[in-house]
């Protein structure tokens, strides 16, 4: 039985997001609508689209100027109400494109630590039964006492998975999770992955740039450029023409910046 905690079906987002980032005399402007109730959704787009500002929206780590997110009906940010849930209090996993696991801890201590409240000493939590099942879901409990430098960049994806998922999340949001692996490397971990995210059974929103990853988990799909949402086109993803302005969406006033 998986660990996660099971979202119900009708869970999902209502996304409103506007915010604005300058640079000098250059502007990135994010306006972005959607609504979801899909088990996967995927944003897909060219990098500085704003993908990774759209995610960290959603997950409390960036304030955005306007617009809401909520989640099954609940507001984690109302910016005219002024409500913003912190980050962790919205009961999301995050599986950063970096994977951002702690060098100096173990495999065992950097999955731990994702049931940790602050930044206490994680050791002990790491014989947490959570722990160990997540450990062996993933197939790194014969690694768990070595650290993320001595692991391969798979054993790492799957540490930083297993960090996300042992707290339980009833969402999980997922930063490029293949964009540092090789080919080969990344069409057997989508697979694995695949599995995994049926077996855990909660909504999940990756971002991605990568057209597999679009045409593999793209239950509910959504295209960025320029901070706007835009249609794709039938045969775009296969062969590699840009997006199209939706109707109505409108056209960026400036060249975007590269995102944060």
């Amino acid at each position: 039985m998986s660990s996660a905690a099971a979202a119900p079906r009708e869970a999902g987002f209502d996304v409103d997001l506007v915010h604005a980032v300058h640079s000098g005399p250059r502007r990135f402007d994010l306006r972005l609508r959607f609504e979801t109730t899909a088990r996967r959704t995927v944003i897909y787009g060219p990098s500085g689209a704003g993908k990774s500002m759209t995610l960290q929206a959603l997950a409390g780590l960036l304030r955005p100027q306007g617009g809401h997110v909520r989640f099954g009906g609940e507001t984690l940010f109302d910016a005219a109400r002024g409500v913003d849930v912190p980050a962790r209090r919205r009961g999301f996993g995050y599986v950063f494109q970096d994977y951002a696991l702690f060098p100096h801890l173990s495999v065992r201590q950097n999955v731990a630590f994702g049931l940790q409240r602050g930044w206490r000493n994680p050791s002990p939590r790491a014989r947490d039964p959570r722990v160990e099942h997540w450990l062996r879901r993933v197939e790194l409990a014969e690694v768990a006492h070595q650290r993320p430098a001595e692991l391969s960049g798979g054993q790492r994806q799957r540490a930083a998975l297993a960090r996300a998922l042992v707290q339980q999340p009833r969402a999980l949001l997922l930063d490029e999770p293949f964009s540092a692996l090789d080919p080969a490397l990344r069409r057997r971990l989508r697979i694995e992955l695949d599995a995994l995210l049926h077996e855990v059974a909660i909504p999940v929103v990756m971002i991605t740039h990568d057209p597999e990853d679009l045409a593999w988990f793209g239950e509910h799909t959504l295209a960025l450029e320029g901070g706007r949402r835009v249609d794709v086109v039938a045969g775009a993803l296969a062969d590699g023409t840009p997006p199209r302005p939706g109707p109505g969406a409108p056209a960026p006033a400036q060249r975007p910046l590269a995102q944060p």
